[in-house]
């Protein structure tokens, strides 16, 4: 019984490790941390315990757990009805989908939504580091978390 115990342990932990390496793209969580500081004026990242990873403004979503979420479901949150439309649609934020929306929100939701007359609440663009600034998101999402508990 011990035994296939430590087994499932062993086999979740990896299971784990393998999730996070798979999703955390091709950035530098460490460069993504710093280049965060231009989304944190909107932005915040606190965990599903209230734990404060970033403190930062409520203009925009808590980002914790963003990576593998559906577009515009957390909740509590206004989102425009764009992005709501876009997450119905099936929008899913994986790192081709992050990097796409950031650099240009507005053009992102058109060409998704394949309507020109879809709009985004989110007006700033990241023109470089998105990459970076997904491997930060996976590197303090919820999947590491359990990593490093079961560690």
């Amino acid at each position: 019984m011990k035994l296939k115990i430590a087994t499932a342990l062993a086999a979740a932990t990896l299971a784990t490790g393998a999730f996070a390496e798979s999703h955390a793209g091709s950035g530098d969580a460490a460069a993504g941390e710093k280049e965060f500081n231009k989304c944190k004026s909107c932005h915040m990242i606190v965990a599903d315990d209230d734990t404060e990873i970033v403190k930062g403004g409520r203009t925009g979503p808590n980002l914790y757990g963003v990576i593998g979420r559906q577009a515009g479901t957390v909740e509590g949150f206004r989102y425009g009805d764009s992005l709501v439309a876009a997450g119905e649609a099936g929008l899913v934020w994986d790192e081709e989908q992050f990097v796409a929306y950031v650099q240009d929100p507005r053009t992102f939701l058109k060409e998704y939504l394949d309507d020109s007359g879809a709009k985004s609440k989110m007006s700033f663009r990241l023109r470089k580091g998105m990459e970076d600034v997904y491997a930060y998101l996976v590197s303090v999402g919820p999947e590491m978390e359990m990593e490093e508990k079961t560690n």
